[in-house]
């Protein structure tokens, strides 16, 4: 087989590659014991047709046709590995030349990972901000568990903020109920929200036996983002009466014997969360600026995938959350050109990224072994709530593997950039990164710990840090062949 690559773009390959018909021999053995099996010609029995025989009755194009098709994706992995090239798409593939008995030339044009030069990523410095745990963070807990050992009581006054309501709710449009926006007899805290907005405005300062009606919208069901009247009753109000945060209190709520005990647990708590938040903010700087340092060409049809992808994505889960995509651009202040700016931002970012710490796990000549795959496969089938054996079983049927272990290759790629790097909070301290434990403690250099594994940033369309969406449904859609060398 000879091959030849001829550069499109910085992004897009051009390979033409020349088969000779000895290469294509076991694929046209194959072809005619195929076709044998799949015909019935008087005097001889199936599966023992002569190939001539088939020549004459079935036609040799349709053999050749069948052989080309077996061979085509195992000659154009050869030629990427020949050429050292890295698709990031499928092929567009031509058969250009048919010369039978003689030779088969075809030509497959496809998205390549670009090349670029690998900037120097040891020492990098990048500043997080300050790690703090305010006074008002600790009250927010000690309230959030005060109010788990609460206890209600009937009041003879108007509901207030905080206050538990019993009421009795319906949407009307048009003078007619709308099916499933009714309910009877339910408990609510006024001031919490999640509901429907109007209603804790419209709450306080009923009583009971009261009724109002306003005017909001849905937030699910088929006229969701529709104005709809809403008709509330009030039929009990109940005040929520807090233990107080004593000694007492802690011995229940704890195994403190004391509040003070008690509350500077919850600070260290809350110091382990903001130490795992400023690890995730301190991975974000370094990286962003190691892309300051390098300009990589990314490939437009590649970066159009992945920004539908992630749109479609977040509309799902603005779905799933009864919002609109306008009322949470609403809520969040921008414009619809402003968000495509910014998700087209990220997504840059994070293709550049990919290419970046695939190159680093090159370079370092990272491997993988079973228990980083297994241990892997775990986590992710936990991120996405399913069951683990489940999730293992469909990566392994629909060859995703390789996939999963370009996450972890990456994920090593970035600890290795993080881990070297000189991160610095506002106030000149150095963060302790290298040896940061998953709870956000700090571990001794040299123990035996568990130290926080490392992922690929991602954005909240895409959470589990996965390959992007077009890389993973080429995957899925490749020839079995194709599939099993790439």
């Amino acid at each position: 087989m000879k091959s030849a690559v001829e550069t499109l773009s910085p992004t897009r390959a051009k390979l033409t590659i020349e088969v000779p018909f000895e290469e294509l021999k076991p694929s046209l053995d194959a072809a005619y014991k195929k076709i044998a099996q799949q015909i019935n010609i008087p005097g001889f029995r199936r599966g023992k047709v002569p190939p001539q025989i088939i020549d004459r009755q079935v036609g040799r194009g349709v053999v050749l046709d069948e052989a080309i098709n077996d061979v085509l994706p195992k000659k154009y992995v050869e030629a990427l590995q020949a050429n050292d090239l890295e698709p990031l798409a499928q092929p567009e593939i031509e058969v250009t030349r048919l010369e039978d008995n003689d030779v088969v030339e075809f030509t497959a044009e496809v998205d390549v990972k670009p090349e670029f030069e690998l900037p120097d990523y040891d020492g990098l410095e990048a500043q997080v901000d300050d790690l703090a745990v305010s006074d008002e963070e600790v009250d927010e807990q000690v309230k959030a568990l005060r109010e788990r050992f609460a206890t209600l009581s009937d009041v003879e006054r108007a509901a207030a903020e905080d206050d538990f309501v019993t009421l009795d709710l319906v949407a009307v449009q048009d003078g007619e109920v709308v099916p499933g926006a009714e309910v009877s007899g339910m408990s609510y805290q006024v001031g919490r929200g999640g509901m429907i907005d109007g209603l804790d405005e419209a709450l306080v300062g009923m009583s009971a036996g009261e009724e109002k009606t306003f005017t909001s919208q849905l937030v699910g069901g088929d006229l969701v983002g529709q104005d709809v009247e809403v008709q509330v009753k009030v039929t009990g109000v109940q005040e929520q009466e807090l233990p107080e945060f004593d000694d007492e209190f802690a011995q229940l709520a704890s195994e403190f014997d004391t509040a003070e005990e008690f509350r500077a647990d919850l600070q260290e708590r809350l110091g382990r969360g903001k130490r795992l938040e400023q690890a995730a903010a301190a991975r974000d700087a370094v990286l962003e600026v190691l892309l300051e340092k390098v300009s990589i060409p990314l490939p437009e049809s590649f970066v159009a995938d992945e920004l539908n992808s992630r749109r479609e994505n977040i509309e799902q889960q603005l779905s799933y959350a009864g919002i609109t995509l306008d009322k949470y651009l609403e809520d969040e202040g921008q414009t619809q050109e402003e968000f495509e700016a910014d998700l087209e931002r990220r997504v840059r970012d994070a293709v550049a990224a990919q290419f970046i710490l695939d190159a680093v796990a090159k370079k370092e000549e990272f491997g993988v072994d079973q228990n980083e795959l297994s241990q892997h496969l775990v986590r992710r089938a936990q991120q996405s709530g399913q069951d683990p054996q489940e999730f293992a079983n469909h990566m392994f049927a629909h060859n995703h593997i390789p996939e999963l272990v370009q996450e972890i290759l990456r994920g090593k790629a970035l600890a290795q950039i993080v881990e070297s790097a000189v991160v610095k909070d506002a106030s000149g301290n150095v963060v302790e990164l290298k040896n940061l434990r998953p709870d956000g403690s700090i571990g001794e250099p040299g123990d035996d710990i568990d130290v926080l594994e490392v992922d690929a940033p991602a954005d909240e369309a895409d959470e589990a840090a996965a390959a992007p969406a077009s890389e993973e449904s080429a995957a899925d859609e490749a020839p079995e062949s194709e599939k099993s060398e790439a």
